[in-house]
């Protein structure tokens, strides 16, 4: 008689950790270059925003790096995967969760119908969907109670929640995060910022997109600065905190 525990086993294993590695990464939109030659690593486990203006280049870095938008230069490695030869449907495949800017859930379906959608790249008959299911419901709350409500009747912050939740179902090693506070209430950026901490507490790699510096060096421990398509500045959140130009430019002290 045979028992349980090996698939058990299996529905609580994790993917390997891998290092996203960008080297002299190039973007171009026509003659106009929104993103020149830059590079940056995520470690496994590692916590890393990315902040600059409107127009730094900063939303199309992550679309490069989901091949969302031509890559006109550079590489990006994922582990021993060159993601510059996946196609963008398969990129999810590899270990990379997206959390694009304006959300974009589908509003006429209902909010565990969205969340499903997160795992189309297994089946959702195997144990550690509904596993992942579980742990998104224990992450957030609202969304439980709220799973059979259409997602276009939820709020701007509870779509956000269910943004997040739907990247986590694919049960990423990685997790790119667009704007997640954009448009969001005082309340609801804290209630955004204590998700990410839990998450970061948990090892999973995170790049985050932020105009908001002060959610971006709480919720991470590296930062890259970017200006017109450039990286400007690297160091840790903190000692990128303290530096008396960013404070003066991004946090308006």
């Amino acid at each position: 008689m045979t028992t349980s525990a090996p698939e058990h086993k299996a529905a609580d294993a994790r993917p390997e950790p891998a290092t996203l590695t960008v080297d002299d990464l190039s973007v171009h939109y026509g003659g106009v270059c929104a993103v020149r030659s830059i590079g940056f690593t995520v470690a496994p486990g590692q916590s890393v925003g990315i902040i600059g203006a409107n127009g730094a280049g900063k939303t199309s870095t992550l679309k490069a790096l989901m091949g969302l938008v031509p890559r006109s230069g550079g590489s990006v490695t994922f582990g021993d995967t060159d993601l510059t030869k996946v196609k963008a449907r398969d990129i999810v495949r590899h270990g990379i969760g997206y959390v694009p800017e304006g959300r974009h859930v589908f509003p006429g379906l209902p909010v565990e119908k969205n969340l499903m959608l997160g795992a189309y790249a297994q089946s959702w008959r195997d144990p550690r969907t509904q596993q992942t299911l579980d742990e998104v419901y224990d992450l957030f709350p609202v969304l439980k109670e709220m799973r059979s409500r259409l997602a276009g009747a939820l709020s701007g912050g509870q779509q956000q929640m269910l943004a997040v939740g739907r990247a986590l179902m694919a049960r990423p090693r990685l997790i790119l995060l667009d704007e997640p506070s954009m448009g969001l209430s005082p309340k609801l950026v804290e209630d955004i910022l204590a998700v990410l901490l839990r998450l970061r507490e948990e090892g999973l790699s995170m790049l985050l997109v932020e105009q908001n510096a002060k959610l971006t060096f709480e919720a991470t421990s590296d930062c890259v600065v970017m200006e017109n398509g450039e990286v400007a500045m690297t160091g840790t959140s903190r000692e990128l905190r303290e530096d008396v130009r960013v404070r003066r430019i991004y946090l308006g002290l």
